[in-house]
């Protein structure tokens, strides 16, 4: 989230760090890590996006205005997280060695494949980029023609890649609260929208993953002013072109996190299926950039 609603979150900001001393809402079960995670460059911020190895402690994230930084967590012997080691912020370049536009730096979703190739989709100017390292240079994918309509803030927000490896994304809004978000598959050199999620209770997409599950994980916000923001994880089965089921596997009340926008969901041997959010401080001093991490329910 770079700008939209920047002035409603700063109004609201105000009036929450006057609220800091009273009590916080208690976190749903399941609630492993809350750290704050900063580093001394202006660069740093604006995560919307981040991708787990395997091993819970490599990652990935992708900053909203064009850039990424790789970093590794340090846990502590019950696996909360302790620490983060990272950088530097890189920016993500265009298709030679030159960084991306002004106008064209919103950067969204990330997901890596197996191989290592990376994509990220954006809003603003809605497209999707192919990295086969995310230090070189990009590669247009084809676009969808629903693209060029998508509301310019609200476009490509999250991106996933499925077990088959095609890849999904979505954008934050859908045009209207009782209207489900359209969900775009990309495979075999070509887009098609082969479902919808089901909208519901005013929150709005900001991430997606699949799980080693092989389901798909819907992460959204809800932004209620004074009351702060509310996150939500969905999780969807998928047969062919068909949700075969959803299930609410978190929610957590107003005003407990900052302004989650990533999520990775990665298996630990110990701790089993755990989701690891990470939250966007839209470069102001009145958030902060955390990593959360929930155990979910298998």
């Amino acid at each position: 989230m770079q700008r939209r609603a920047f002035l409603a979150l700063t109004a609201g900001g105000l009036a929450l760090a006057g609220l800091q001393g009273s009590a916080s809402p208690a976190p749903p079960a399941g609630l492993l890590s809350d750290f704050r995670w900063s580093m001394p460059d202006d660069r740093f911020g604006g995560f919307s996006a981040i991708e787990v190895m395997a091993d819970g402690r490599d990652f990935v994230a992708l900053s909203d205005k064009g850039a990424f930084i790789r970093g590794r967590i340090r846990r502590d012997a019950g696996g909360a997280i302790a620490g983060v080691e990272a950088g530097p912020v890189t920016p993500l370049l265009a298709q030679g060695r030159e960084t991306l536009r002004p106008g064209r730096t919103d950067s969204e979703g990330l997901a890596i494949a197996p191989d290592g190739t990376a994509y990220v989709s954006f809003e603003g100017a809605a497209r999707v980029l192919r990295y086969a390292d995310l230090d070189g240079p990009a590669e247009n994918l084809p676009s969808h023609p629903d693209f060029a309509g998508l509301q310019r803030n609200s476009a490509l927000e999250a991106l996933a890649i499925g077990p088959d490896g095609a890849l999904y994304t979505l954008p934050e809004r859908s045009g209207g609260e009782s209207r489900p978000f359209p969900v775009w598959r990309f495979r075999n050199g070509r887009w098609d929208q082969p479902f919808s999620l089901p909208r519901s209770g005013g929150f709005l997409a900001v991430g997606a993953d699949f799980g080693p599950d092989g389901r798909l994980y819907l992460l959204e916000r809800q932004f209620a002013g004074l009351a702060g923001f509310a996150s939500r994880i969905r999780r969807f089965a998928l047969r062919g072109d068909r949700v075969t089921a959803a299930e609410t596997v978190l929610q957590t009340p107003l005003g407990l996190h900052d302004n989650l926008e990533g999520i990775s969901v990665w298996r630990d041997g110990a701790r089993g299926m755990v989701a690891t959010l990470i939250a966007d401080d839209n470069f102001s001093f009145l958030f902060s950039t955390r990593l959360v991490e929930y155990r979910l329910p298998d």
